[in-house]
């Protein structure tokens, strides 16, 4: 049978002690069982969720018309709109349609000499590059200095060095489609600009985004035309530096690719494709 009795005071502030029941919140207690619900006070939405519930409000856009579209879209103009190297580049500092540009450190837009007759142009920044802001700084730069001058090349007079894309993708990963078609504006406005008479595409990346090439042990090597949209220049695909540190015995395809190019710039005018 229950007991009716009244607690003891003493043991009853104990028991509430050993609950976690430490503090009084007001000078005579509530059944608050017993009382009605409260309606919860009303805070004003932060604005970032009343701008998303404004967004999702509004009419679909149509699949043609999707944010990486609008993109390239914007890059495309900025980049046409910029008539010298300098204004690409400040372009490229004020375009905030490619995601990479909040997680970099530095925009890394190129090196060496714009009126160079040879371009290169690589994949996307790494961590060194990214720290520094140029292009072909790290331990893959290092062997590019060296492969340029064994046939007598220095990149601050002979070469005009880009990459594809102008930030480093976290953890320096390959870069994605989305993320080249994005970019893509700006570096064919950059070979544009800076004109040279041959442009070599540095990697997979660089040689599938500029030359449409896949496989790039078949296809490095060979003469092709590229289109500048002032005219047609000679071009080529070699192996990445970065390639040619984790797999060295491969440096002898790497110095066939620097032998033609060489005979290239030697002759004065551009070999046939």
């Amino acid at each position: 049978m229950m007991s009716t009795a009244a607690p003891d005071p003493v043991e009853l502030l104990a028991w509430y002690a050993e609950m976690g029941v430490t503090e009084a919140l007001d000078e005579t207690p509530h059944d608050h069982f017993m009382e009605a619900p409260q309606p919860a006070a009303v805070r004003p939405a932060p604005p970032q969720l009343v701008r998303a519930t404004a967004a999702a409000a509004r009419p679909a856009l149509p699949a043609t018309a999707t944010a990486p579209d609008d993109a390239a879209l914007t890059a495309r103009t900025m980049a046409q709109q910029a008539t010298t190297l300098d204004a690409l580049k400040e372009a490229l500092a004020q375009f905030e349609g490619c995601a990479l540009k909040a997680t970099a450190k530095n925009l890394v837009f190129s090196d060496g000499n714009p009126a160079a007759r040879l371009m290169l142009v690589g994949e996307a920044p790494g961590a060194d590059e990214d720290r520094i802001g140029l292009p072909f700084v790290g331990r893959s730069g290092q062997l590019l200095d060296r492969m340029l001058a064994a046939i007598g090349l220095n990149r601050k007079e002979h070469v005009y060095i880009a990459n594809l894309l102008p930030w480093r993708p976290p953890g320096n990963r390959t870069p994605t489609p989305q993320e080249v078609a994005i970019c893509l504006p700006f570096i064919q406005r950059q070979i544009q600009l800076a004109n040279p008479d041959i442009l070599v595409c540095i990697g997979a990346p660089s040689a599938q985004g500029l030359l449409g090439l896949t496989g790039i042990l078949a296809s490095r090597g060979k003469w092709l035309e590229y289109d500048t949209g002032t005219r047609r220049i000679r071009a080529m695909a070699t192996l990445h530096p970065a390639y040619l540190l984790r797999q060295p015995l491969q440096k002898r395809l790497a110095w066939r690719d620097l032998r033609a190019l060489k005979a290239a710039l030697d002759a004065k005018t551009c070999p046939p494709c």
